[in-house]
């Protein structure tokens, strides 16, 4: 009975982060509202406000900011919930949102139930900083396609068409193809492509590393043909706890990977999918997909999955199916790093080769 009345009585904060100040709004037990008022986004003066406060559920949304205010609230004796932004409608797209009344908001939504923020959980430190290393590859493979996509295009429009060649060798290939008065401008970007690389295969070598010595489950990953070094790494830090999912099939949700649905009576229209998962790993198996389709996939069971739904034809069966296969794969992949089960590509094959024998 003492738990109840101390619920009922804890004070209720929203806070809405900001880059340089964030508002938030204090409600009591009665949804009375207590204070308001504004924060620079220091820790400091974080610390300040909260530390001699009594203990509260404070709601605030995933943002750059929110995983140090989570950590410093949480130390503080606060319960912090970290609200996702998505399914907040009412607050990103209100027409009339400010930063008080979006602090309101939150409040008032955690102090009703808290599961209507559909609150999700932050990763821990020393994960953050090891998926760093994988965010940091990516902007740089980034600036090296933006890079090398100038240049083909630059001489493109002096009627010069480069061959085809990997981004590695690019630099080589094109240095002598570069007429002279376009050296000025484009050999810059070529050094500049060739030190990009050097940072990449630095950064692969980094995750390789990592990999080994702290994630040693990413083995288990790679052996899905398609599957590499980043694309495993990545998807074990993103996910952090296999076991925090019920059933594998719902990592490909958890990913972004199903579709929309917006079922009304005999209406069930099929659209496109959610993205609402990260979106680095969901374009890292996107990209395992496409290479399990093209000429250079092994046959497995992912492959033949994919090329059937290609197959049924339409303009766009076989972007479907690469999304479908990249689902498929991410269940996979979950599967394998749970049970820690060896790999068989043709398992479902065999079985039904198994199955049509016995029958005959």
């Amino acid at each position: 009975m003492t738990d109840v009345t101390t619920t009922r009585n804890r004070m209720t904060i929203g806070i809405d982060l900001g880059d340089r100040f964030s508002q938030f709004w204090v409600l009591d037990g009665s949804g009375e509202t207590l204070e308001e008022g504004r924060l620079t986004m220091t820790e400091g003066a974080f610390r300040q406000r909260f530390e001699s406060s009594a203990r509260a559920q404070i709601a605030i949304e995933a943002g750059t900011h929110s995983p140090w205010v989570y950590a410093l609230l949480t130390e503080l004796g606060h319960e912090v919930l970290v609200a996702n932004p998505r399914k907040l409608r009412m607050i990103f797209k209100s027409d009339s949102k400010n930063d008080r009344l979006d602090a309101e908001k939150l409040a008032r939504v955690a102090r009703m139930d808290p599961k209507l923020l559909s609150p999700i959980e932050h990763r821990g430190q020393s994960t953050r900083m090891d998926l760093a290393v994988a965010r940091a590859r990516d902007t740089l493979v980034a600036a090296r396609t933006r890079m090398v996509n100038h240049v083909r295009g630059c001489l493109k429009s002096f009627a010069i068409r480069l061959p085809k060649c990997s981004t590695r060798t690019f630099p080589q290939r094109v240095a002598g193809t570069v007429p002279k008065e376009l050296r000025p401008a484009l050999v810059p970007v070529l050094r500049m492509i060739d030190e990009l690389t050097a940072r990449i295969v630095a950064s692969e070598k980094r995750i390789e590393q990592l990999s080994k010595e702290r994630y040693p489950e990413t083995t288990l990953l790679r052996q899905v043909n398609g599957v590499g070094a980043v694309t495993a790494f990545t998807f074990v830090l993103t996910l952090e706890e296999p076991r925090r999912f019920k059933c594998s099939r719902s990592v490909g949700a958890y990913l972004g990977l199903r579709p929309k649905q917006r079922q009304s009576g005999a209406r069930d229209p099929e659209l496109r999918i959610t993205k609402a998962g990260d979106q680095d790993v969901r374009r890292l198996l996107v990209q395992s997909a496409q290479y399990m389709l093209g000429p250079f996939g092994a046959d497995s069971d992912l492959r033949r999955f994919g090329l059937a739904l290609a197959a049924r034809g339409g303009k766009s069966a076989k972007r479907r199916a690469v999304v479908a296969l990249a689902r498929k794969l991410s269940v996979l992949l979950h599967r394998l790093w749970l049970t820690g089960e060896v790999y068989e590509p043709l398992r479902n094959a065999a079985r039904r080769k198994t199955c049509s024998a016995a029958i005959a």
